[in-house]
């Protein structure tokens, strides 16, 4: 039976209403765009959905802001009711584009303003809704997951003040560490791998690639992105290789130990086009220093490809590598926000999340599993078959 045709024998768990924060305001849309298409395909086809009290609309985003005053402080603003509403709401932790205004000085909104802001609006919902999920694609403080000293343990608080505030189920995409899933055992928490909308664009915009070990190869750039490499060079059937970084601990950097080498292991890499795959780009010096180990090795092509591109330097080092032929594609997602200055780049290639996080969304809704959305081998596998056969 088709997805589709599934949920139209369902019940809704309550009526649909998405939540989308100015930081994440542009995927909202395009998620309503979505849901509201299938839905009103839904409602002609079955008779039972378009029964339903408030399940085919024009729109589903419930409108919603977060104002401030002069000092720089907020309040969360809901201006329709929400009662017995099953929510959905979208934040956009990493979106720096935003400003508010504190005293007259300008100041750029950062995660710790977005997820301010996330309470304030559950707040403001007041336990009225029948059900509340957060889809925060970056997770809040993911990189501040472990101690190694005595510090805080900021993602793991996040998680318990959201689940206490009414939160039922929290979604985020390629966390840094699943595990701090452990801070909330009782609540829903699921980490989403991209893996095949990388694959997917990955296909389109590059015609001639070679899906086979002697042409292919997916690396990981550190001992913490081996999981979802494995996962690639599995249900790509190709080889895997990994680097890891030998770093000085006897002294501390910007918060953190230096990088004295990247070591690798793995099998012969030249002539071998090559993927590297990780959870983000921050900096981006990382990669580009791995990128330059694989071209000592006489690798081919360089697909770089990463869930959210945060390119907190700039894209100049990026503009370098391309151009020396250390490079050939970098790929992020639009689930974090995205400059003009990286979407304008020739070698960048946009992975758009927004028609997989409104399927999310629908499936929810309805009350129904997600674990084959969650599991794309199937699809990736089908994608493959008819790539090769062009």
């Amino acid at each position: 039976m088709k997805r589709h045709d599934k949920l139209a024998e369902t019940i809704p768990y309550g009526t649909l209403g998405i939540l989308a924060l100015e930081s994440s305001h542009s995927m909202g849309e395009k998620v309503n765009d979505y849901i509201v298409g299938w839905r009103a395909k839904r409602a002609k086809r079955h008779a039972a959905a378009s029964s339903f009290a408030g399940y085919n609309r024009e729109s589903f985003m419930i409108d919603c802001a977060c104002p401030r005053f002069g000092s720089g402080e907020a309040k969360g603003i809901i201006r329709e009711s929400v009662r017995g509403d099953d929510l959905y709401i979208l934040v956009d932790v990493c979106n720096y584009s935003l400003t508010y205004s504190v005293c007259g000085h300008t100041n750029h909104m950062s995660p710790d303003d977005h997820y301010q802001d996330l309470k304030r609006i559950i707040a403001a919902v007041g336990g009225k809704a029948r059900r509340i999920t957060v889809i925060m694609p970056f997770l809040y403080e993911s990189r501040q997951h472990r101690r190694s000293a005595r510090e805080s343990l900021d993602c793991a608080l996040a998680l318990q003040e959201l689940t206490q505030m009414g939160v039922e189920s929290i979604i985020t995409f390629d966390a840094h560490d699943p595990r701090v899933q452990n801070a909330i055992p009782l609540k829903s928490f699921e980490t989403v791998q991209p893996a095949y909308q990388f694959i997917k664009a990955l296909l389109k915009n590059v015609p001639d690639l070679k899906i086979d070990t002697e042409h292919l190869m997916v690396i990981s750039p550190d001992e913490g992105a081996m999981g979802r490499a494995v996962y690639y060079a599995n249900v790509l059937g190709i080889d895997i290789g990994m680097f890891y970084k030998r770093r000085d601990y006897s002294k501390i950097v910007d918060g953190r130990n230096p990088i004295i080498a990247h070591e690798f292991l793995g099998s012969d890499l030249e002539g071998k086009d090559v993927i590297i795959i990780d959870d983000m780009i921050s900096s981006g010096e990382s990669m580009i220093d791995v990128a330059t180990e694989l071209k000592r090795r006489k690798a081919n092509r360089i697909f770089v490809a990463a869930t959210f591109g945060l390119f907190t330097n700039g894209m100049d080092k990026f503009d370098e590598a391309y151009k020396n032929g250390l490079i050939t594609n970098v790929l992020t997602t639009n689930l974090v926000y995205q400059p003009e200055e990286v979407l304008s780049r020739e070698y960048y290639i946009n992975v758009d999340m927004s028609k997989y996080v409104a399927l999310l969304i629908d499936t929810l809704n309805h009350d129904q599993s997600i674990s084959e959305l969650l599991n794309p081998a199937e699809r990736i596998h089908d994608i493959l078959k008819k790539y090769n056969k062009e």
